[in-house]
């Protein structure tokens, strides 16, 4: 593919007026980088390579490009680190956008007014280069990392995109400013998507052609062991991070919102979940609601409902079984059943007879009546629910509903 170096760039026009840039990480690739390089020079004059510590002739190479803008450094860091070094070079330039393509050749120019045009079609959003996994010579390790990445971004994010692992990307960089990203390898790929879906920023993608070179002839850095652990890694402390902070502060800010009232009695309501599924959710509120985890009964509620797929709404009511006033009589409760099963337990009459000392001294006989309280009193609500609901006229729910 060639073309006339006088002729102005293609989207040269689109790319200034969005404040666009091309940002080429590089690291060996010297077989294919000023290929790469001439191509994008096709469309655009805007391009930053940032040279992550190579030890071929790439710095040869890119003397030969002196209008392109450059960021280099002598030790191999990783992706992660280019990519951020690159983000940072854009933003000191003044750039709003960048568009990500890897330096092997694997990806192709003229995808690039694919991203542009999705831009000005829809305004600022992360947009993935989606590949066609199943066209032939796609590696088999590239497809299974492939579902399993897109895997865990759906579980830590709620939202589904084709291709996760693609380096073909365009980043709005005003969004990623103020955050602070810990991952320097492939795995920064992944943290920076999450943690932009979490933020709020609108992830899409648009479609891409691909090339993998047969066999030997392509050039890789990935190592399968050391890079998958990695992100094996990665994705446990964001799957901890998802279930103990992120799903909960959705759902907690979701209850300050004007329309979740209206939410939260069509949920009860709902004609279309069933009895059962009402009951169990309650059932489930109300056994965490008094098992023996003070100050963290709704820290776990919340995450678990969401992975049970249980009514989260009716969870956190019933689990406000435990508010202040009923504290009291559910420790009494507590030991009164763990009396039944300890050796010598503490013999109460009543709940005032409860002091921080005797409480202190026979904390199992509490601790084992805890638990045996919480699942007798799900037991009971969950069935008091089911039987209301099956006494419940089906018109007064959907009167309710409406």
């Amino acid at each position: 593919m060639s073309h006339d170096p006088t002729s102005l760039p293609l989207l040269q026009a689109r790319c200034d007026r969005l404040r666009l840039a091309v940002l080429v990480p590089t690291y060996n690739n010297a077989g294919t980088l000023a290929r790469v390089l001439r191509e994008v020079q096709a469309f655009t004059r805007n391009i930053i390579v940032v040279n992550d510590g190579s030890t071929d002739d790439t710095a040869a190479i890119l003397a030969e490009f002196p209008e392109v803008a450059q960021v280099s450094y002598p030790a191999n860091v990783g992706k992660g680190w280019a990519l951020r070094q690159g983000f940072a070079a854009a933003t000191a330039a003044g750039y709003e956008h960048v568009i990500t393509i890897d330096s092997d050749g694997q990806h192709f120019a003229t995808d690039l007014p694919t991203f542009v045009d999705k831009l000005e079609a829809e305004g600022p959003a992360l947009l993935i280069g989606a590949r066609d996994m199943g066209q032939a010579g796609i590696p088999g390790k590239s497809s299974f990392g492939h579902k399993f990445s897109n895997f865990w971004f759906w579980f830590e994010t709620g939202l589904r995109v084709p291709d996760t692992q693609s380096g073909y990307r365009l980043y709005p960089l005003g969004p990623l400013r103020g955050m602070r990203f810990f991952t320097p390898k492939y795995e920064f790929e992944i943290e920076v998507l999450v943690r932009a879906a979490w933020a709020g920023v609108p992830v899409g993608e648009v479609p891409i052609s691909v090339y993998y070179a047969p066999g030997k002839e392509r050039i890789t850095h990935f190592r399968p062991f050391q890079d998958f652990s990695r992100i094996s890694v990665l994705n446990t402390v964001l799957v901890v991070i998802t279930l103990l902070y992120i799903k909960p502060k959705q759902f907690l800010a979701s209850l300050f919102r004007r329309e979740t009232y209206a939410k939260l009695l069509g949920q009860i309501f709902n004609a279309e979940e069933s009895a059962g599924h009402k009951a169990l959710s309650v059932a489930f509120g109300v056994f965490m609601g008094i098992a023996p985890i003070w100050g963290f009964q709704l820290l776990a509620a919340i995450p678990l409902a969401l992975v049970l797929r249980l009514n989260r709404y009716l969870v956190v009511l019933s689990a406000n079984i435990s508010l202040p006033p009923m504290i009291p009589l559910i420790i009494y409760l507590s030991y009164r059943v763990g009396g039944l099963v300890v050796a010598r337990p503490l013999h109460l009459t009543s709940s005032t007879g409860l002091t921080l000392a005797s409480i202190h001294q026979n904390f199992v006989q509490y601790f084992v009546g805890a638990w045996l309280l919480a699942a007798g009193a799900a037991v009971l609500a969950g069935a008091a629910t089911f039987v209301a609901q099956l006494l419940l006229p089906r018109n007064r729910i959907l009167t309710s509903e409406r």
